[in-house]
Protein backbone atom coordinates (compact mmCIF):
# COMPACT_ATOMS: atom_id res chain seq x y z
CA UNK A 1 0.00 0.00 0.00
CA UNK A 2 1.18 3.55 -0.92
CA UNK A 3 2.41 5.95 1.73
CA UNK A 4 -0.56 8.37 0.41
CA UNK A 5 -2.72 5.48 1.15
CA UNK A 6 -1.31 4.68 4.54
CA UNK A 7 -1.63 8.12 5.47
CA UNK A 8 -5.99 8.18 4.62
CA UNK A 9 -6.39 4.82 6.23
CA UNK A 10 -5.12 6.56 9.51
CA UNK A 11 -7.11 9.65 8.55
CA UNK A 12 -10.10 7.30 8.10
CA UNK A 13 -9.13 5.67 11.60
CA UNK A 14 -9.46 9.01 13.44
CA UNK A 15 -13.01 9.75 11.42
CA UNK A 16 -14.68 5.74 12.40
CA UNK A 17 -14.01 4.93 15.75
CA UNK A 18 -12.10 1.40 16.12
CA UNK A 19 -13.51 -1.47 17.67
CA UNK A 20 -12.87 -0.97 21.76
CA UNK A 21 -10.62 -4.45 21.50
CA UNK A 22 -8.45 -6.09 19.10
CA UNK A 23 -6.35 -9.51 18.77
CA UNK A 24 -3.40 -10.69 16.79
CA UNK A 25 -5.00 -12.73 13.86
CA UNK A 26 -2.00 -14.33 13.73
CA UNK A 27 -2.12 -13.41 9.62
CA UNK A 28 0.82 -11.24 9.01
CA UNK A 29 -1.61 -9.69 5.97
CA UNK A 30 -4.02 -9.01 8.20
CA UNK A 31 -2.63 -7.52 11.29
CA UNK A 32 -4.76 -7.18 14.47
CA UNK A 33 -8.53 -8.07 13.86
CA UNK A 34 -11.29 -7.02 16.42
CA UNK A 35 -11.79 -10.02 19.17
CA UNK A 36 -14.35 -11.16 18.89
CA UNK A 37 -13.72 -11.84 15.00
CA UNK A 38 -12.38 -15.30 13.97
CA UNK A 39 -9.98 -16.28 11.33
CA UNK A 40 -10.67 -19.13 8.83
CA UNK A 41 -9.37 -20.76 6.24
CA UNK A 42 -11.13 -19.36 2.80
CA UNK A 43 -12.31 -23.04 1.58
CA UNK A 44 -14.74 -23.43 4.98
CA UNK A 45 -16.94 -20.13 3.78
CA UNK A 46 -17.30 -21.98 0.23
CA UNK A 47 -19.70 -23.88 -1.44
CA UNK A 48 -18.11 -23.91 -4.61
CA UNK A 49 -14.46 -23.24 -5.89
CA UNK A 50 -13.90 -24.12 -9.37
CA UNK A 51 -12.02 -23.73 -12.88
CA UNK A 52 -14.19 -22.65 -15.66
CA UNK A 53 -14.60 -23.23 -19.36
CA UNK A 54 -13.50 -22.44 -22.87
CA UNK A 55 -15.29 -25.47 -24.78
CA UNK A 56 -14.30 -26.81 -28.40
CA UNK A 57 -14.94 -23.48 -31.06
CA UNK A 58 -16.09 -19.92 -31.27
CA UNK A 59 -19.79 -20.37 -31.73
CA UNK A 60 -21.66 -17.03 -33.06
CA UNK A 61 -24.56 -18.80 -31.36
CA UNK A 62 -23.25 -20.47 -28.42
CA UNK A 63 -22.16 -19.64 -24.62
CA UNK A 64 -21.05 -16.40 -23.60
CA UNK A 65 -18.08 -17.30 -22.05
CA UNK A 66 -16.18 -14.29 -19.75
CA UNK A 67 -12.51 -13.60 -19.84
CA UNK A 68 -10.28 -11.86 -17.32
CA UNK A 69 -10.30 -9.39 -20.45
CA UNK A 70 -13.98 -8.18 -19.29
CA UNK A 71 -12.67 -7.80 -15.69
CA UNK A 72 -11.47 -4.37 -14.76
CA UNK A 73 -8.57 -3.90 -12.59
CA UNK A 74 -10.96 -2.86 -9.38
CA UNK A 75 -13.31 -6.05 -10.03
CA UNK A 76 -16.10 -4.30 -12.34
CA UNK A 77 -17.28 -5.98 -15.59
CA UNK A 78 -16.89 -4.41 -19.35
CA UNK A 79 -18.67 -6.77 -21.39
CA UNK A 80 -18.70 -5.41 -24.97
CA UNK A 81 -17.43 -8.29 -27.19
CA UNK A 82 -17.27 -11.27 -25.53
CA UNK A 83 -16.58 -14.59 -26.59
CA UNK A 84 -19.07 -17.07 -27.28
CA UNK A 85 -18.04 -20.82 -27.82
CA UNK A 86 -19.15 -24.16 -28.36
CA UNK A 87 -19.99 -25.82 -24.79
CA UNK A 88 -21.45 -29.17 -24.20
CA UNK A 89 -24.81 -29.41 -22.12
CA UNK A 90 -22.63 -30.80 -19.14
CA UNK A 91 -19.75 -27.88 -19.89
CA UNK A 92 -22.50 -25.26 -20.14
CA UNK A 93 -24.06 -26.17 -16.75
CA UNK A 94 -21.45 -26.90 -15.00
CA UNK A 95 -20.07 -23.62 -15.58
CA UNK A 96 -22.98 -20.68 -15.63
CA UNK A 97 -22.40 -18.16 -13.07
CA UNK A 98 -25.17 -17.00 -10.73
CA UNK A 99 -25.84 -14.17 -8.55
CA UNK A 100 -23.16 -12.98 -6.55
CA UNK A 101 -20.67 -15.66 -7.41
CA UNK A 102 -17.40 -14.46 -7.00
CA UNK A 103 -15.01 -14.90 -10.25
CA UNK A 104 -11.11 -14.62 -9.76
CA UNK A 105 -8.32 -13.77 -12.11
CA UNK A 106 -5.80 -16.79 -11.74
CA UNK A 107 -3.28 -16.51 -14.65
CA UNK A 108 -1.88 -13.79 -15.63
CA UNK A 109 1.38 -11.54 -16.42
CA UNK A 110 0.53 -8.41 -14.93
CA UNK A 111 0.52 -7.78 -11.27
CA UNK A 112 -2.77 -5.56 -11.79
CA UNK A 113 -4.47 -8.30 -12.90
CA UNK A 114 -3.56 -11.54 -11.01
CA UNK A 115 -5.94 -11.80 -8.22
CA UNK A 116 -8.88 -9.43 -9.78
CA UNK A 117 -11.95 -10.45 -8.79
CA UNK A 118 -15.64 -9.76 -10.26
CA UNK A 119 -18.70 -10.29 -8.36
CA UNK A 120 -21.69 -11.66 -10.27
CA UNK A 121 -24.72 -8.79 -11.02
CA UNK A 122 -28.05 -8.88 -12.79
CA UNK A 123 -26.42 -8.25 -16.30
CA UNK A 124 -24.30 -11.45 -16.06
CA UNK A 125 -26.66 -13.24 -15.37
CA UNK A 126 -29.39 -11.81 -17.65
CA UNK A 127 -26.34 -12.94 -20.58
CA UNK A 128 -26.31 -16.34 -19.31
CA UNK A 129 -22.31 -16.10 -18.96
CA UNK A 130 -20.05 -19.07 -18.14
CA UNK A 131 -16.38 -18.32 -17.30
CA UNK A 132 -12.77 -18.94 -18.82
CA UNK A 133 -10.66 -21.93 -17.52
CA UNK A 134 -8.24 -19.07 -16.75
CA UNK A 135 -10.64 -17.83 -13.44
CA UNK A 136 -11.73 -19.48 -10.70
CA UNK A 137 -15.27 -19.53 -9.33
CA UNK A 138 -15.91 -19.09 -5.37
CA UNK A 139 -19.51 -19.51 -4.40
CA UNK A 140 -19.82 -17.93 -0.94
CA UNK A 141 -21.66 -19.87 2.01
CA UNK A 142 -24.61 -18.46 3.63
CA UNK A 143 -25.36 -16.47 5.78
CA UNK A 144 -21.56 -14.56 4.63
CA UNK A 145 -21.80 -12.19 2.82
CA UNK A 146 -20.62 -12.12 -0.80
CA UNK A 147 -20.09 -8.43 -1.36
CA UNK A 148 -17.97 -8.08 1.58
CA UNK A 149 -15.34 -10.98 0.36
CA UNK A 150 -15.93 -9.36 -3.45
CA UNK A 151 -14.22 -5.84 -1.54
CA UNK A 152 -12.08 -8.04 0.72
CA UNK A 153 -10.41 -9.74 -2.06
CA UNK A 154 -10.21 -6.47 -4.10
CA UNK A 155 -8.53 -4.64 -1.35
CA UNK A 156 -4.65 -3.98 -1.43
CA UNK A 157 -4.36 -6.04 1.98
CA UNK A 158 -5.71 -9.57 -0.14
CA UNK A 159 -4.06 -8.63 -3.51
CA UNK A 160 -0.97 -8.38 -2.53
CA UNK A 161 -0.70 -11.67 -0.78
CA UNK A 162 -3.05 -13.00 -3.96
CA UNK A 163 0.08 -11.66 -5.68
CA UNK A 164 2.84 -13.06 -3.66
CA UNK A 165 1.06 -16.10 -3.69
CA UNK A 166 0.68 -16.48 -7.77
CA UNK A 167 4.31 -15.50 -7.95
CA UNK A 168 6.20 -18.31 -10.64
CA UNK A 169 10.16 -18.31 -11.59
CA UNK A 170 8.96 -17.89 -15.49
CA UNK A 171 7.36 -14.40 -14.74
CA UNK A 172 3.58 -15.38 -14.82
CA UNK A 173 1.47 -15.63 -11.76
CA UNK A 174 -0.98 -18.63 -10.75
CA UNK A 175 -3.46 -18.97 -8.72
CA UNK A 176 -5.54 -22.06 -8.42
CA UNK A 177 -8.37 -23.55 -5.53
CA UNK A 178 -6.02 -24.51 -3.10
CA UNK A 179 -4.20 -21.70 -2.85
CA UNK A 180 -7.18 -19.64 -3.03
CA UNK A 181 -9.49 -21.79 -0.67
CA UNK A 182 -6.09 -21.64 2.05
CA UNK A 183 -5.60 -17.97 2.23
CA UNK A 184 -7.19 -17.50 5.89
CA UNK A 185 -9.62 -14.35 5.82
CA UNK A 186 -11.53 -12.51 8.75
CA UNK A 187 -15.10 -13.25 9.49
CA UNK A 188 -17.35 -11.40 11.22
CA UNK A 189 -20.71 -12.46 12.44
CA UNK A 190 -23.27 -12.48 9.24
CA UNK A 191 -25.18 -9.32 10.80
CA UNK A 192 -21.92 -7.37 11.23
CA UNK A 193 -20.65 -8.53 8.01
CA UNK A 194 -23.99 -6.99 6.15
CA UNK A 195 -23.38 -3.76 8.17
CA UNK A 196 -19.79 -3.43 6.77
CA UNK A 197 -21.22 -4.57 3.10
CA UNK A 198 -23.58 -2.14 3.45
CA UNK A 199 -21.03 0.97 4.63
CA UNK A 200 -18.98 0.41 2.05
CA UNK A 201 -21.78 0.39 -1.19
CA UNK A 202 -22.95 3.38 0.33
CA UNK A 203 -19.19 5.11 1.12
CA UNK A 204 -18.12 4.05 -1.85
CA UNK A 205 -21.30 5.43 -4.35
CA UNK A 206 -20.17 8.34 -2.43
CA UNK A 207 -16.51 8.90 -3.33
CA UNK A 208 -17.79 7.45 -7.09
CA UNK A 209 -20.37 10.47 -7.56
CA UNK A 210 -17.50 12.67 -6.27
CA UNK A 211 -15.15 11.46 -8.74
CA UNK A 212 -17.73 11.79 -11.59
CA UNK A 213 -18.26 15.55 -11.01
CA UNK A 214 -14.48 16.04 -10.82
CA UNK A 215 -13.36 14.25 -13.84
CA UNK A 216 -16.81 16.14 -15.86
CA UNK A 217 -14.83 19.16 -14.53
CA UNK A 218 -11.60 18.03 -16.29
CA UNK A 219 -13.83 17.52 -19.51
CA UNK A 220 -15.13 21.03 -19.63
CA UNK A 221 -11.94 22.42 -18.77
CA UNK A 222 -10.50 20.25 -21.86
CA UNK A 223 -13.01 21.74 -24.40
CA UNK A 224 -12.42 25.10 -22.89
CA UNK A 225 -8.46 24.25 -23.97
CA UNK A 226 -9.41 22.92 -27.58
CA UNK A 227 -11.61 25.96 -28.03
CA UNK A 228 -8.83 28.35 -26.66
CA UNK A 229 -6.58 26.68 -29.38
CA UNK A 230 -9.09 26.63 -32.35
CA UNK A 231 -10.20 30.48 -31.64
CA UNK A 232 -7.03 31.51 -31.96
CA UNK A 233 -5.36 29.62 -34.63
CA UNK A 234 -8.20 30.22 -36.97
CA UNK A 235 -10.03 33.55 -35.83
CA UNK A 236 -6.65 35.32 -34.49
CA UNK A 237 -6.38 37.82 -31.56
CA UNK A 238 -8.39 40.80 -32.74
CA UNK A 239 -11.89 40.43 -32.57
CA UNK A 240 -12.42 43.58 -34.53
CA UNK A 241 -10.50 42.78 -37.68
CA UNK A 242 -12.43 42.12 -41.11
CA UNK A 243 -13.10 38.06 -41.73
CA UNK A 244 -13.45 36.42 -44.97
CA UNK A 245 -14.52 33.45 -46.24
CA UNK A 246 -11.31 31.02 -46.25
CA UNK A 247 -13.02 28.39 -48.79
CA UNK A 248 -12.49 25.62 -46.39
CA UNK A 249 -15.80 24.29 -44.07
CA UNK A 250 -13.86 23.28 -40.90
CA UNK A 251 -12.13 26.96 -40.79
CA UNK A 252 -14.90 29.07 -42.16
CA UNK A 253 -14.37 32.49 -41.83
CA UNK A 254 -10.29 33.89 -41.66
CA UNK A 255 -8.85 37.21 -40.67
CA UNK A 256 -8.82 38.86 -44.28
CA UNK A 257 -5.58 39.39 -44.40
CA UNK A 258 -4.70 35.77 -43.88
CA UNK A 259 -3.63 33.07 -46.61
CA UNK A 260 -5.17 29.90 -46.94
CA UNK A 261 -3.09 26.60 -48.79
CA UNK A 262 -2.26 23.28 -48.60
CA UNK A 263 0.38 22.39 -45.71
CA UNK A 264 2.74 20.73 -48.26
CA UNK A 265 3.05 24.64 -50.13
CA UNK A 266 4.34 25.70 -46.77
CA UNK A 267 6.33 22.86 -45.44
CA UNK A 268 8.22 20.37 -47.14
CA UNK A 269 6.52 16.78 -46.82
CA UNK A 270 7.78 13.96 -45.68
CA UNK A 271 6.77 10.16 -45.71
CA UNK A 272 8.56 7.69 -43.14
CA UNK A 273 10.02 3.64 -43.31
CA UNK A 274 10.80 0.84 -41.18
CA UNK A 275 14.22 -0.24 -41.83
CA UNK A 276 13.80 -4.45 -41.78
CA UNK A 277 12.95 -5.65 -38.19
CA UNK A 278 14.85 -8.95 -39.03
CA UNK A 279 18.33 -7.16 -39.21
CA UNK A 280 20.13 -6.94 -36.05
CA UNK A 281 22.44 -4.36 -36.94
CA UNK A 282 19.59 -1.86 -38.26
CA UNK A 283 18.07 -2.03 -34.01
CA UNK A 284 20.50 -3.11 -31.71
CA UNK A 285 22.57 -0.40 -30.10
CA UNK A 286 20.76 2.36 -32.14
CA UNK A 287 21.08 5.69 -31.56
CA UNK A 288 19.15 7.56 -33.58
CA UNK A 289 15.53 8.35 -32.54
CA UNK A 290 12.81 6.84 -34.88
CA UNK A 291 8.87 8.06 -33.74
CA UNK A 292 6.62 4.81 -34.27
CA UNK A 293 3.23 4.38 -32.94
CA UNK A 294 5.21 3.41 -29.61
CA UNK A 295 5.38 6.73 -28.81
CA UNK A 296 1.82 7.30 -29.41
CA UNK A 297 1.43 8.22 -25.30
CA UNK A 298 3.81 11.02 -24.90
CA UNK A 299 2.22 12.38 -28.44
CA UNK A 300 -0.95 13.10 -26.47
CA UNK A 301 0.81 14.93 -23.58
CA UNK A 302 3.21 17.17 -25.45
CA UNK A 303 4.16 19.39 -27.60
CA UNK A 304 7.92 18.17 -28.33
CA UNK A 305 9.65 15.12 -28.54
CA UNK A 306 13.32 14.38 -27.82
CA UNK A 307 13.30 10.52 -27.06
CA UNK A 308 11.27 7.58 -28.93
CA UNK A 309 10.39 4.50 -27.80
CA UNK A 310 12.57 2.99 -30.28
CA UNK A 311 16.14 3.97 -31.71
CA UNK A 312 17.77 2.53 -35.05
CA UNK A 313 21.22 2.82 -36.14
CA UNK A 314 23.12 4.69 -38.91
CA UNK A 315 22.95 0.87 -40.76
CA UNK A 316 19.08 0.51 -40.51
CA UNK A 317 18.82 4.34 -42.13
CA UNK A 318 21.50 3.49 -44.89
CA UNK A 319 19.48 0.49 -46.08
CA UNK A 320 15.62 1.83 -46.25
CA UNK A 321 14.36 4.24 -47.41
CA UNK A 322 14.06 5.75 -43.69
CA UNK A 323 16.06 9.09 -42.87
CA UNK A 324 16.43 11.72 -40.46
CA UNK A 325 14.96 14.61 -40.53
CA UNK A 326 16.09 18.35 -38.68
CA UNK A 327 15.09 19.32 -35.75
CA UNK A 328 11.87 21.45 -35.35
CA UNK A 329 10.16 18.86 -37.63
CA UNK A 330 6.17 18.45 -36.96
CA UNK A 331 5.97 15.08 -37.20
CA UNK A 332 1.91 13.41 -37.36
CA UNK A 333 0.50 10.21 -36.92
CA UNK A 334 -1.80 9.19 -40.12
CA UNK A 335 -2.24 5.55 -38.89
CA UNK A 336 -4.40 4.07 -35.80
CA UNK A 337 -4.74 7.00 -33.10
CA UNK A 338 -4.75 9.66 -36.31
CA UNK A 339 -3.32 12.85 -35.49
CA UNK A 340 -1.61 13.17 -33.00
CA UNK A 341 1.69 15.37 -33.54
CA UNK A 342 4.89 16.72 -31.70
CA UNK A 343 7.80 18.95 -33.00
CA UNK A 344 10.95 17.53 -32.93
CA UNK A 345 14.00 18.35 -30.38
CA UNK A 346 16.59 17.09 -32.21
CA UNK A 347 17.04 14.90 -35.80
CA UNK A 348 14.80 12.24 -35.84
CA UNK A 349 13.17 10.09 -38.29
CA UNK A 350 10.19 8.41 -38.63
CA UNK A 351 8.11 5.01 -39.58
CA UNK A 352 5.55 4.97 -41.85
CA UNK A 353 3.11 5.48 -39.88
CA UNK A 354 3.94 9.28 -39.93
CA UNK A 355 4.04 12.36 -42.02
CA UNK A 356 7.16 14.67 -41.19
CA UNK A 357 6.73 18.43 -42.07
CA UNK A 358 9.43 20.69 -42.19
CA UNK A 359 8.53 24.14 -42.45
CA UNK A 360 9.40 26.98 -44.72
CA UNK A 361 10.40 30.20 -43.34
CA UNK A 362 6.27 31.43 -43.58
CA UNK A 363 5.33 28.64 -40.97
CA UNK A 364 6.37 28.13 -37.55
CA UNK A 365 6.17 24.81 -36.36
CA UNK A 366 4.75 25.51 -33.40
CA UNK A 367 1.89 27.16 -35.25
CA UNK A 368 1.16 24.73 -37.29
CA UNK A 369 1.06 22.21 -34.44
CA UNK A 370 -2.01 24.16 -33.07
CA UNK A 371 -3.38 24.36 -36.26
CA UNK A 372 -2.92 20.27 -36.36
CA UNK A 373 -4.39 19.49 -33.35
CA UNK A 374 -7.79 22.14 -34.22
CA UNK A 375 -8.80 19.96 -37.22
CA UNK A 376 -10.06 17.07 -35.11
CA UNK A 377 -13.29 16.71 -36.98
CA UNK A 378 -12.13 17.43 -40.63
CA UNK A 379 -9.70 14.35 -39.53
CA UNK A 380 -12.89 12.02 -38.52
CA UNK A 381 -14.20 12.96 -41.50
CA UNK A 382 -11.53 11.68 -43.89
CA UNK A 383 -11.13 8.71 -41.86
CA UNK A 384 -15.43 7.86 -41.64
CA UNK A 385 -16.13 4.65 -42.70
CA UNK A 386 -12.69 3.22 -43.55
CA UNK A 387 -12.45 -0.86 -41.89
CA UNK A 388 -8.82 0.20 -40.87
CA UNK A 389 -8.39 3.85 -39.63
CA UNK A 390 -5.96 5.69 -41.78
CA UNK A 391 -5.24 8.93 -43.87
CA UNK A 392 -4.13 8.44 -47.29
CA UNK A 393 -1.58 9.80 -48.77
CA UNK A 394 -3.98 11.61 -50.99
CA UNK A 395 -5.75 13.08 -48.30
CA UNK A 396 -2.65 13.98 -45.85
CA UNK A 397 -1.12 16.21 -49.26
CA UNK A 398 -4.74 17.85 -49.73
CA UNK A 399 -5.17 19.30 -45.78
CA UNK A 400 -4.69 23.11 -45.14
CA UNK A 401 -4.08 25.61 -43.07
CA UNK A 402 -4.51 28.97 -42.64
CA UNK A 403 -0.82 31.01 -42.45
CA UNK A 404 -1.17 34.73 -40.57
CA UNK A 405 1.90 36.81 -41.36
CA UNK A 406 4.80 35.20 -38.89
CA UNK A 407 4.86 37.76 -36.56
CA UNK A 408 1.16 37.08 -35.55
CA UNK A 409 1.55 33.53 -35.53
CA UNK A 410 4.68 34.24 -33.26
CA UNK A 411 2.13 36.10 -31.19
CA UNK A 412 -0.86 33.45 -31.26
CA UNK A 413 1.68 30.67 -30.05
CA UNK A 414 2.80 32.71 -26.95
CA UNK A 415 -0.94 33.34 -26.20
CA UNK A 416 -1.96 30.07 -26.64
CA UNK A 417 0.87 28.69 -24.57
CA UNK A 418 0.55 31.55 -21.68
CA UNK A 419 -3.31 30.65 -21.54
CA UNK A 420 -3.33 27.08 -21.79
CA UNK A 421 -0.92 26.70 -18.53
CA UNK A 422 -3.52 28.14 -16.76
CA UNK A 423 -5.79 25.79 -17.82
CA UNK A 424 -3.54 22.86 -17.69
CA UNK A 425 -2.70 23.67 -13.70
CA UNK A 426 -6.51 23.61 -13.23
CA UNK A 427 -6.64 20.27 -14.52
CA UNK A 428 -3.70 19.39 -12.91
CA UNK A 429 -5.26 19.88 -9.67
CA UNK A 430 -8.20 18.08 -10.22
CA UNK A 431 -6.87 15.03 -11.31
CA UNK A 432 -4.98 15.05 -7.76
CA UNK A 433 -8.20 15.43 -5.79
CA UNK A 434 -9.05 12.55 -8.13
CA UNK A 435 -6.24 10.48 -7.29
CA UNK A 436 -6.85 11.48 -3.55
CA UNK A 437 -10.41 10.44 -3.61
CA UNK A 438 -9.41 7.34 -5.20
CA UNK A 439 -6.76 6.74 -2.76
CA UNK A 440 -9.43 7.37 0.31
CA UNK A 441 -11.98 5.05 -1.61
CA UNK A 442 -9.57 2.05 -1.49
CA UNK A 443 -8.10 3.32 1.93
CA UNK A 444 -11.59 3.23 3.46
CA UNK A 445 -12.21 -0.61 1.94
CA UNK A 446 -9.14 -2.20 3.58
CA UNK A 447 -10.18 -0.78 6.99
CA UNK A 448 -13.59 -1.55 7.21
CA UNK A 449 -12.97 -5.08 5.48
CA UNK A 450 -9.93 -5.51 8.31
CA UNK A 451 -11.45 -4.08 11.39
CA UNK A 452 -9.57 -1.39 11.57
CA UNK A 453 -12.60 0.73 11.80
CA UNK A 454 -16.29 0.19 13.28
CA UNK A 455 -18.96 1.04 11.09
CA UNK A 456 -21.81 -0.81 12.74
CA UNK A 457 -23.42 1.99 14.09
CA UNK A 458 -23.03 3.92 10.40
CA UNK A 459 -25.73 1.83 8.80
CA UNK A 460 -29.01 2.57 10.15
Amino acid sequence: MSEAAMELLAIEARRFKPYPAYKDSGVEWLGKIPVHWEVKPFKTLLLRNDSGVWGDDFDDEGMIVLRSTEQTVNGNWVIEDPARRKLSVREASAAQLELHDLVVTKSSGSELHIGKTSIVDERVTGLRCCFSNFMQRLRIAPPNNPRLYWRLLNSPVAREQLVFLSSTTTGLGNLNGSILGAIRVPVASDSEQRSIAAFLDRETARIDALVAKKERVIELLQEKRTALITRAVTKGLDPKVPMKDSGVEWLGEIPGHWEVERIKWAARMESGHTPDKKVESYWVGGDIPWVSLGDTGQLREVDYIADTAVMTTSDGIAHSSAHILPAGTVVFSRDASIGLCAITRAGMAVSQHFIGWVCSARLQPEYLLFVLRSMTQELERLTMGATVRTIGMPDVRSLVTPIPPVPEQKRIVLHVQKNRSKIDALVAKVRDAIDRLKELRTALISAAVTGKIDVREEVS
